[in-house]
C-alpha cells in the first residue's frame, strides 16, 4: 500500500469516526499520534522515499497531522457540551430561594371590605371621573359661586377661569350627582374612589384621600334609615357589639345633617389614648339629601326623598388598625405593608 493510500485511509477513517466517552478520544489520539501511532509511523516512513517526492509528501503529513489533532480537540469539544447539557449547572438538592410575593394594601383591603358590606344591603358601585367640572363638584351639590361652604375644601383647581372651571374632584359626591342624572329612580349606590384636597401633609392630613360615599333615593325615605343602615355598617365593620350615635352638624347638600361616631372598639367604650378618653371615634359624615339637590338633578323632591353618607377609608382602615399616622399609606414602606400580608 503506498504512502497515499494510507494517508487516504486515515483521512476516510476520521470522517466515520464515531466517540461516546473521553476514553474513545485518548485511545484515537494513542493509535494515531502515539510513538507506535499510525500517523507516527508515515512520518518514520517519510525517510525512505525519494528526494523529489518528500516536499509533496511531506506537506500531506503535516496536513494529515493537523487534520489529527484538529479531529480530537472538536471531539472533546462535543463530549464536554453533551456532559453539560446532560448535568445541571447546579445543585438540584438545595433548597430554593424565597420568593417574596405582592400583597393587598390596607386601603384595598378595607374599601373592598366596605363595598363588601354595603352589597349586602343591596347597594350597587357607581364610578366617576377623577378629574371634574365645577357643576358636579360644587354647583349641583348646593353650592352657589359665592357660598362660604366652597372654603370647606381647598380644592386643586385645572383650569379656574371660565363658567364652569375643571379641578381634581374634592370628594365622590360628584359620582352621586351623575347617578342621579342618568339613573332610573330608585337609587341606592355606594361611590368608593380618590380624592384631592390642596391641604399640608400631616400625621392626620394628605393632599390625596380616599372616599366611600353612599346614596339612597326613593318614596318615603326617612333619617331613621338612615340611622338603621350606618347602625347596620357599623356592627358589620367593627363588631356585633358597636354602637353609634349621631350629632347634628351642616352641609351644604344635606339638611337635616349629623356626624357619626362609633363606640371605641379599642376600650369598648370606657376611654382610652384612641378615642381621647371620650370612648367614641367618629368615622362619617351623612344627612338627608337636601331638596334642592335633588331638583338640580331633576327629581322631584314633592315625590321622592333620600339619604346620603360618606366616610374617609384612610379613617376607617386608621380606627380598625389602630394606625395613628395616615402617611404610612402612601409611603409604601415594605416593612409596614407586610404586616397586612395575613389579613383576609
Amino acid at each position: 500500500m503506498t504512502m497515499n493510500d494510507r494517508i487516504n485511509q486515515i483521512l476516510a477513517s476520521l470522517d466515520e469516526l464515531q466517540v461516546q466517552h473521553e476514553q474513545d478520544i485518548e485511545d484515537l489520539r494513542v493509535r494515531m499520534l502515539g510513538k507506535k501511532g499510525e500517523v507516527t509511523k508515515l512520518f518514520e516512513d517519510f525517510r525512505t522515499i525519494l528526494p523529489e517526492q518528500k516536499k509533496e509528501f511531506g506537506q500531506k503529513l503535516n496536513a494529515l497531522k493537523n487534520t489529527v489533532q484538529e479531529k480530537i480537540d472538536a471531539l472533546h469539544d462535543s463530549i464536554n457540551e453533551g456532559e453539560d447539557a446532560a448535568v445541571p449547572s447546579f445543585d438540584l438538592t438545595k433548597p430554593g430561594d424565597k420568593m417574596d410575593l405582592g400583597g393587598r394594601h390596607p386601603i384595598s383591603i378595607t374599601r373592598e371590605e366596605i363595598i363588601s358590606i354595603f352589597k349586602k344591603f343591596g347597594y350597587s358601585v357607581a364610578e366617576g371621573p377623577e378629574i371634574e367640572d365645577d357643576w358636579h363638584v360644587f354647583g349641583a351639590l348646593n353650592f352657589p359661586p359665592e357660598h362660604p361652604a366652597r372654603d370647606m375644601q381647598d380644592t386643586f383647581f385645572i383650569e379656574p377661569d371660565g363658567p364652569d372651571p375643571v379641578l381634581l374632584r374634592t370628594h365622590t359626591s360628584s359620582v352621586q350627582v351623575r347617578t342621579m342624572e342618568k339613573m332610573d329612580l330608585p337609587v341606592r349606590v355606594i361611590c368608593p374612589g380618590r380624592v384631592f384636597r390642596n391641604e399640608a401633609i400631616s400625621a392626620r392630613a394628605h393632599c390625596i384621600f380616599h372616599q366611600v360615599e353612599g346614596l339612597y333615593i326613593d318614596k318615603n325615605v326617612s333619617f331613621a334609615d338612615l340611622k338603621q343602615a350606618i347602625l347596620l355598617f357599623a356592627k358589620e365593620m367593627f363588631g356585633e357589639g358597636t354602637q353609634i350615635r349621631m350629632r347634628p352638624s351642616y352641609f351644604p347638600f344635606t339638611e337635616p345633617s349629623a356626624e357619626v361616631d362609633v363606640s371605641c372598639n379599642i376600650c369598648k367604650g370606657k376611654g382610652c389614648n384612641i378615642c381621647k378618653g371620650t370612648g367614641w371615634l367618629e368615622i362619617l359624615g351623612c344627612g338627608m339629601v337636601d331638596p334642592n339637590v335633588l331638583e338640580a338633578s331633576g327629581i322631584d323632591s314633592k315625590v321622592y326623598s333620600g339619604f346620603a353618607f360618606g366616610m374617609g377609608i384612610e379613617r376607617i382602615a386608621m380606627l380598625k388598625w389602630q394606625v395613628k399616622d395616615l402617611r404610612h399609606y402612601f409611603e409604601n414602606d415594605v416593612r409596614f405593608l407586610k404586616e397586612f400580608d395575613t389579613v383576609i
